[in-house]
């Protein structure tokens, strides 16, 4: 858990964009990173045995290294956010990257990283690069333990998953230290857990795409090659998790009332979203730190949202950096932006005005977690992830999950002065997700706001908060006219898992339905070709169960053609999936 790339850096000095704000230049994929960590990871494991880089096979080293990098990620979620917060440098500019030459100031032998391992002396690896970060460990968000596991050691497997190529260049160049002497490694010290053993057995075992049938299969398939951190954090949801389930179990009290002996032939999918073209009426929902499934993370999903013709929502939180996103965005592909307001406004005003300079086409205000919902199973899988040195928390030894650890910039203090605020700052759209009643829907409407995501954080955040399909069921009851207002939209997410449910909610005037975990699930799974499978198998229940209802295009379905269903449905009965 090294929170080493911004979070230390804030003292009354002048305030910057990182690097990965602003160069958006060339292309830098994430693919490629690991690329280079794994070539020099190969070159590192076989410099004391003898045996040559090549004596694998090219798709066993490559499965090899994504299982390794899965089990790693697991436990370095914190530093996510902090790639694309501002930091401070001095008043000549930017810090750059340290990546001259000059900068590898000598040959660190193994022995000597060792001995920099207590509180006031921590040196770390990481791709072969030695840092000193012990100016960072009293304001670790994660806390001390984490970092102190990994003192005098490599700390690569823990921070290459879901860290973006660049987060480092934001150090002051006295941190790099040197470059490991690889002559001095340890026999033995990059031997294979058994954990990761398991995760590269079930990644060789993997089917291809076209087996999984819906989207039940890809999630079966992601538990099986996720670690156990990896998966406790995509999962996990608020308290007893009675929202998270109730999220999808709304979807089966609204049945349909289908139209036939109707021509459906030719059925068009096609709509858009706050002026955004798409093929299909759902998008990618902002979900973080998608290197914990795939080191492609967050770039594998948007190539396939291009290919696709989808729209994408990019947490601020995400494990790739804006210069890598960037680069894989199709032109003109759109991409919407989430962000959470930062106690410190000007990194929120420098964020926002970057995005806008990106070329994002809309900004998502995430306004149902104005602190972290207690994830139990996140934490639990955390449990010896502490408070920040020095506070209270790791007195008590309260645990901590990925979840809370990646929040700790996020303000409490967000009311609706904040969303005029942000429109002042940016002329993008402003999209406010998180809405869970109707109220909220009229006064968003009131204020001048043009779309609201009916969202309760995927039941990641208050339970028993309601289902999003209910609220907009109410709505359409007390509020037709926002739900078929041409200047104002309600999209929906939460509990999503067929074409049907999208179909369920555009019924009841939804304009866009969200997807987050199944993307995420894709990702992990197969990469961008999972992506696309989970997008190709929307489509193709979405196109199936248009026709079977009788209508051809989105604009067809009306709330007439859903009942409301009172009584209990008959039981789903136990049965394993074929994959």
């Amino acid at each position: 858990m090294l929170s080493i790339a911004t979070n230390h850096l804030r003292s009354p000095r002048i305030l910057k964009l990182s690097s990965c704000q602003t160069s958006l230049s060339t292309r830098a994929t994430c693919s490629r990173m690991f690329s280079s960590t794994k070539a020099w990871s190969k070159r590192t494991y076989h410099s004391d045995n003898g045996m040559s880089p090549d004596s694998s096979s090219s798709a066993n080293v490559k499965r090899s290294s994504i299982s390794t990098m899965m089990l790693g990620a697991g436990i370095a979620g914190v530093l996510a956010f902090y790639s694309y917060q501002p930091h401070v440098s001095d008043e000549q500019g930017l810090t750059g990257p340290i990546s001259a030459p000059e900068q590898r100031k000598r040959l660190i032998s193994y022995e000597e990283v060792g001995k920099h391992n207590t509180q006031d002396d921590v040196w770390v690896i990481i791709n072969g690069e030695v840092y000193d970060i012990t100016e960072f460990l009293k304001i670790h968000p994660g806390g001390v333990a984490p970092i102190m596991k990994l003192a005098g050691k490599d700390a690569t497997k823990v921070f290459a998953p879901i860290h973006p190529p660049d987060s480092l260049a934001s150090l002051p160049p006295e941190a790099h230290i040197g470059s490991i002497d690889v002559a001095t490694l340890p026999e033995g010290l990059f031997e294979e857990t058994a954990e990761e053993k398991r995760l590269r057995d079930a990644r060789e075992a993997l089917p291809v795409p076209e087996a999984a049938l819906n989207l039940s299969d890809i999630e079966q398939l992601a538990t099986k090659v996720l670690s156990h951190v990896a998966y406790a954090y995509y999962a996990s949801a608020g308290d007893d998790e009675y929202t998270h389930r109730e999220n999808a179990y709304a979807y089966r009290r609204f049945w349909f009332r289908p139209r036939v002996l109707n021509d459906v032939r030719h059925v068009s999918t096609e709509t858009s979203m706050m002026g955004m073209k798409t093929s299909l009426p759902i998008y990618v929902s902002p979900s973080a730190l998608a290197r914990l499934g795939h080191p492609g993370g967050e770039v594998n999903i948007v190539q396939a949202a291009g290919k696709e013709g989808i729209i994408q929502g990019i947490s601020i939180n995400a494990s790739c950096s804006l210069d890598e996103i960037i680069a894989a965005r199709l032109p003109g592909q759109p991409l919407m932006f989430q962000i959470y307001l930062d106690r410190n406004r000007k990194n929120s005003e420098n964020l926002l005005r970057k995005v806008e300079e990106a070329g994002f086409n809309a900004v998502i205000l995430t306004v149902d977690s104005v602190v972290p919902g207690n994830r139990e199973r996140d934490q639990r899988a955390k449990g010896d992830f502490q408070a920040p040195a020095g506070g209270n928390g790791e007195k008590k030894g309260g645990a901590k999950g990925v979840a809370q650890a990646i929040s700790g910039y996020q303000d409490v203090k967000v009311t609706w002065e904040d969303v005029d605020w942000m429109r002042t700052i940016t002329k993008l759209p402003i999209i406010l997700k998180g809405i869970q009643c109707v109220e909220d829907v009229e006064k968003a409407h009131e204020r001048g706001i043009k779309a609201v995501i009916l969202s309760n954080h995927g039941g990641r955040s208050l339970d028993f908060a309601p289902a999003p399909l209910d609220v907009l069921y109410e709505l359409n009851q007390k509020r037709p006219d926002l739900t078929r207002n041409p200047n104002f939209e309600v999209h929906i997410d939460g509990g999503v898992r067929r074409g049907t449910d999208v179909l369920k909610a555009l019924c009841l005037g939804a304009k866009g339905v969200g997807l987050g975990r199944p993307f995420l699930y894709g990702n992990t799974v197969w990469g961008e070709e999972g992506v696309r499978r989970v997008i190709q198998i929307m489509r193709q229940e979405i196109e199936t169960n248009m026709r079977l209802l009788g209508v051809t295009k989105l604009e067809d379905l009306k709330p007439d053609m859903v009942r409301y269903v009172t009584h209990d449905i008959a039981p789903v009965p136990r049965q394993s999936s074929g994959i």
